[in-house]
């Protein structure tokens, strides 16, 4: 799939010595929904911040549609969309006049139509006439998304797009995130809710330390190192196991009346069929079994150990 952002070598070194920034090469496809997972202090909100103009890059390149950053600022600025962490807005201006202002500063022509789309997209149209300020959190966190799509960008960052706002207006936004998913939008999300990179990102990039650590495909991810387990309660308690189960590496519960037997693709250890059928060979029976499969919050926080 073509790349939308090309980033290469890009490394950020402030004043004081802190390097947030070391040496980052990464491809973001075009009409695609990739979450940047990483603890606070990272480097998510500078990488963002260098890629949208807001803060100058030490070394490397950045190409947003084939435009340098830096060259072509006017015409990369123009095809991305910022929805920052923080709550800011003019709190005098109404909803309707802080998009359409929104949209004039990238020389867009007026369009209330497109406006009142937007707004309506978000739930924003009853408040349009609404000041900033007697806005709900979530209603302002709605107005910075309407205000970051303004001027029809093809390219949106969400920084903490969810961070304060109920589970309701979560679930609306990811239901808007997948809707300009499907208009051919591509989308960068940084988010400290797991779940929701889980629910809606097509590729998982993870930094820590200002170096990123791995970049891939969600299903892939939760394919190679998502661990898998199965639960089987047994009808008679387990004294011990015989030996011809060795093989499966199976745990017994203390009281000896379930077994557990962890799987994954790196194990390459035997599958399910072939375990019930050694234990019937082997006179064990159970009476329920359950399945579980660990998260992707599971795999990020196992990923960021290994990396301390």
């Amino acid at each position: 799939m073509q790349s939308v952002i090309s980033i290469s070598g890009v490394s950020k070194t402030y004043a004081s010595g802190f390097k947030a920034l070391e040496d980052i090469n990464l491809e973001i496809r075009r009409g695609e929904i990739f979450a940047l997972l990483g603890p606070n202090g990272a480097g998510k909100t500078t990488l963002i911040s260098i890629i949208c103009g807001i803060v100058n890059r030490t070394a490397g390149t950045v190409l947003v549609d084939g435009h340098d950053i830096g060259r072509d600022y006017r015409t990369t600025r123009s095809l991305i969309g910022l929805v920052p962490q923080e709550l800011t807005a003019d709190m005098w201006e109404t909803v309707f006049n802080a998009c359409a202002y929104s949209r004039g500063l990238f020389g867009k022509s007026a369009n209330p139509g497109y406006i009142e789309k937007v707004l309506r997209d978000l739930s924003l149209w009853d408040k349009r006439d609404a000041k900033s300020r007697q806005l709900s959190g979530g209603m302002k966190r709605r107005l910075l998304i309407a205000k970051a799509l303004a001027h029809e960008p093809r390219i949106l960052f969400l920084d903490e797009p969810t961070a304060g706002v109920d589970v309701e207006l979560r679930h609306d936004l990811w239901e808007m995130v997948r809707r300009l998913r499907d208009d051919g939008v591509t989308i960068i999300l940084t988010t400290h809710y797991i779940e929701e990179a889980e629910q809606m990102a097509d590729r998982i990039g993870i930094i820590n330390g200002g170096k990123i650590i791995l970049v891939e495909d969600k299903a892939e991810l939760m394919r190679k190192l998502g661990r898998k387990q199965l639960v089987l309660e047994l009808r008679e308690t387990l004294s011990e196991l015989p030996s011809q189960l060795d093989r499966y590496k199976l745990e017994r519960s203390e009281d000896g009346k379930r077994l557990t037997y962890i799987y994954d693709t790196k194990a390459e250890r035997p599958g399910i069929a072939s375990l019930l059928r050694d234990l019937d060979a082997a006179g064990i029976g159970f009476r329920d079994l359950d399945t579980e499969q660990s998260s992707l919050e599971d795999i990020f926080v196992g990923l960021l150990r290994e990396k301390q």
